[in-house]
């Protein structure tokens, strides 16, 4: 096998894995899906941990990672795909990075690795055997690769900026107001 052969898989191998895994996370945030929420349950769970106005911010998550999901698994729009994913999983390492690092104690190493992960394609670009390369690359021009990801940090930062703080804070105000009614 050539290494471009290779390459070529490998990219195939990783966009279709990294996207599959996000398109089944937004299936479950907007459909309940695999065993979620569906929208009001993540609704609600975006409220919990800050996110406002919560339906909105779980409809914007579900449509990204199924959206972004889709697109990298087929090679399509692949750097504006691996830019929305990566920032969509910003605000999720930021619900869990209180918790540390490691994912049994609820931290944020997998949003941080399917982030970088979906980040890296976006920037290496989706290969040969994809649609970018069927379409002639219409939607995988080096400059969207500089926008796409420009505007996902900058969309990343002020949803993650106007995120109240989480359950945490939520945790003190429900402890506020029992002490209240008790008081």
């Amino acid at each position: 096998m050539t290494t471009l052969l290779r390459r070529d898989a490998g990219l195939l191998a990783l966009r279709v894995g990294t996207g599959a895994v996000l398109a089944a996370h937004g299936t479950q945030k907007l459909f309940g899906w695999f065993g979620g929420g569906g929208l009001e349950g993540t609704a609600r769970g975006m409220e919990a941990m800050g996110f406002h106005p919560p339906k909105q911010s779980a409809l914007a998550a579900g449509l990204t990672e199924t959206g972004s999901g889709a697109l990298l698994a087929l090679g399509l729009a692949t750097p504006a795909a691996g830019a929305a994913a990566a920032g969509n999983m910003a605000g999720a390492v930021s619900v869990h990075a209180p918790a540390g690092f490691f994912a049994q104690s609820g931290g944020y190493e997998y949003p941080l690795f399917l982030g970088f992960v979906a980040g890296a394609i976006g920037v290496l670009g989706p290969g040969r055997w994809s649609l970018d390369h069927v379409t002639g690359h219409r939607f995988d021009r080096p400059w969207t690769v500089a926008a796409a990801f420009l505007a996902s940090a900058a969309a990343a930062a002020a949803v993650v900026g106007r995120r109240a703080g989480g359950p945490a804070e939520a945790e003190v105000d429900d402890a506020e107001t029992v002490a209240g009614e008790d008081g």
